[in-house]
């Protein structure tokens, strides 16, 4: 096989990104970054081996069991969802600038008043930093809403994110679970 064919170019990659996990009135909805080049491949959400999202959640008590990428639909039975705070996927989240969180936030903010969850949280800090127009925000919940929602910053649970442990990760998803 050529390289071409084993790592998509992002310019062949659907502008619109990942299928979202979404529904009314959900406990949390989860808002990646923007989706990984590998997921949009595969056609799930936190589908690569290293990323840590589908434990964390399992182990934070967010899921009664392991669920796996291609189960994501799953998420919506336990009032949790998933969206990504701009939809051009990337290899990195690196490659994101300032600028494309803030021409993304008008969706996402229509996104979330159209869909209600109690709950926002950011995996990550760059795209809230951005949008609430803040250098310096701390991991947890936020002082104020995002488009009527309790807003979080987690940790990117990326196993490009090494800065965390898993018990690191879990401890801060923890703390939103027992919000809720």
């Amino acid at each position: 096989m050529s390289a071409e064919l084993d790592s998509p170019d992002a310019s062949t990659m659907p502008s619109i990104g990942l299928s979202e996990i979404l529904a009314p009135d959900l406990s949390v909805v989860f808002c990646g970054l923007n989706p990984a080049l590998s997921a949009v491949r595969d056609g799930h959400n936190f589908s690569n081996p290293s990323n840590r999202f589908w434990r964390v959640l399992h182990l934070a008590g967010f899921t009664p069991r392991l669920l796996q990428a291609d189960e994501e639909r799953e998420l919506l039975q336990y009032g949790c969802g998933l969206t990504s705070a701009v939809s051009r996927p990337t290899k990195s989240a690196s490659e994101l600038k300032r600028q494309d969180y803030l021409s993304a936030a008008p969706v996402l903010e229509n996104k979330i008043r159209k869909f209600a969850p109690a709950n926002l949280a950011f995996l990550g800090k760059a795209a809230y930093a951005a949008i609430s127009l803040r250098a310096d925000v701390e991991w947890g919940r936020q002082p104020e809403t995002f488009a009527g929602a309790a807003v979080w910053l987690l940790p990117n649970p990326s196993g490009l994110n090494r800065a965390f442990t898993l018990t690191t990760l879990t401890e801060h998803y923890l703390e939103l679970r027992l919000t809720m």
